[in-house]
């Protein structure tokens, strides 16, 4: 069909997608303005004479303009090649500095803000040392943290609402990385002055005591109630609460026992005036881990800050 009078039936085309848009044809553009000659391009792209005419001639197809004339002086721009100019180069400059700016991340000067799921204890555990720690380094990182919730979690890690994970939580498998911190006891705990400081803690005292239990839902702590139940001990639990941050208040004015990770105890019995001993009923070591989704594996931040992480906490 013949174009409008004084139109050449090439410049006629239809509105253009970005699907039709070869990356590598604003490159060659690009270099083409800078350069003026197609010998000079290709040498700085490594590629041959010919490929680069081939993306100039697919250019004009696709732009439905010549958009360079050869003259004695080298490839002159069209006008339309002239508009096109800033707003690629432009365009190109933020591709390159969007790509760049993920293979490096510096503490020093990022703002980055991290999200990091963790139980209460993992609060009292790890941030005190850890936020010490990013004042000196990372002034300007800041952390926010969520709780540990199967199921939702990995919904969070996978979407990225969520960077890391630090605990103990053997149900996030497929998909993710982990690596580890440290091996957890568990032991008993009590106020200083408490009967069983004296009398010793036996199976029959233990079975004998009020317990408070601790869902801590989301994470593998159910299987203390578990074990002690599969050890044929009878206690009676006076109280179950669903974290651990009221538990050295509980202990500290009452005969309460509770079963605790031996990091929540470290951390607990001088604030609370407590003390600790071995638990009489075996239960399994804990591993403490640091964990993320492999869709993060090579994100510079997220490594960045698991490896402070484990440098910070490993053992």
């Amino acid at each position: 069909m013949l174009g409008a009078p004084g139109i050449e039936p090439w410049m006629e085309r239809t509105p253009m997608e970005l699907r039709d848009i070869d990356l590598n044809l604003l490159v060659v553009f690009n270099e083409l303005l800078r350069q003026r000659r197609v010998s000079a391009v290709a040498e700085t792209l490594g590629i041959t004479q010919p490929a680069v005419s081939n993306a100039l001639n697919r250019l004009r197809k696709l732009m439905g303009d010549e958009l360079f004339l050869r003259t004695s002086k080298g490839m002159i721009p069209t006008p339309l090649a002239g508009t096109l100019a800033g707003p690629i180069a432009e365009a190109l400059d933020a591709i390159h500095h969007t790509l760049n700016a993920r293979t490096t991340f510096d503490p020093a000067t990022s703002t980055r803000a991290f999200t990091v799921a963790m139980t209460d204890i993992g609060e009292i555990y790890f941030l005190p040392s850890l936020m010490k720690r990013l004042a000196k380094i990372a002034p300007g990182v800041t952390i926010s943290t969520v709780r540990n919730h199967g199921d939702s979690l990995q919904g969070e890690m996978e979407s990225g609402r969520v960077d890391l994970a630090l605990g103990f939580l053997p149900d996030l498998k497929t998909g993710f990385f982990q690596r580890r911190l440290f091996q957890q006891r568990y032991v008993c705990i009590f106020r200083k002055g408490h009967p069983l400081g004296r009398k010793g803690m036996t199976l029959e005292a233990f079975a004998a005591a009020d317990r408070v239990s601790i869902v801590a839902e989301g994470t593998g702590h159910g299987m203390v109630d578990m074990a002690i139940q599969r050890a044929g001990v009878t206690q009676r639990s006076r109280l179950c609460v669903p974290h651990f941050v009221a538990v050295g208040h509980i202990l500290q004015t009452t005969d309460l026992i509770a079963v605790v990770p031996e990091a929540y105890a470290i951390r607990t019995l001088t604030p609370f005036d407590l003390t600790s001993v071995p638990c009489p009923v075996k239960i399994p070591d804990i591993v403490i881990n640091v964990l993320w989704h492999a869709t993060h594996h090579r994100e510079p931040g997220n490594q960045w800050l698991r490896q402070l992480i484990f440098d910070e906490f490993s053992v």
